[in-house]
């Protein structure tokens, strides 16, 4: 009898196993999965460089530390988690704005290099989030 159950466990143990492996493949997909659409959102793009030079950008701004206002890394952390930032920042590129990182206001268009199209202004504050 002893023999008998023994194919019967280690059947048991075999599936336990089985089972065990599959959670743990499925958890490892999942986090890949995750990490990967993750880095994929705050991944860095291109700089526009001809609607930065347009728009006069770096009188003002450079990539990693403030000048006359704030760095674009500065920008991207502090906006990252705020719902709408890419609708605020389009609409204070397109129209200026009044100043929220000390003393000197986002300049008018007219003033910076002309008018600026919506997808211009989103392909500006896609940049600079993703810094």
């Amino acid at each position: 009898m002893a023999c008998k159950r023994i194919p019967l466990a280690h059947g048991r143990l075999h599936s336990l196993r089985r089972l065990r492996a599959s959670v743990v493949f499925v958890r490892t997909v999942a986090v890949l999965a995750v990490s990967l659409q993750a880095a994929g959102a705050f991944a860095e793009l291109p700089e526009p460089t001809d609607l930065v030079d347009q728009q006069h950008c770096m009188f003002c701004h450079t990539s990693d530390a403030p000048f006359l206002a704030p760095s674009f890394h500065q920008i991207a952390e502090h906006y990252r988690d705020t719902p709408n930032a890419s609708t605020m920042l389009e609409d204070k590129l397109r129209h200026g704005g009044k100043a929220h990182w000390g003393d000197m206001a986002m300049p008018l268009p007219e003033d910076r290099g002309g008018p600026l199209s919506a997808g211009d202004a989103r392909t500006l504050v896609r940049w600079v989030l993703s810094q």
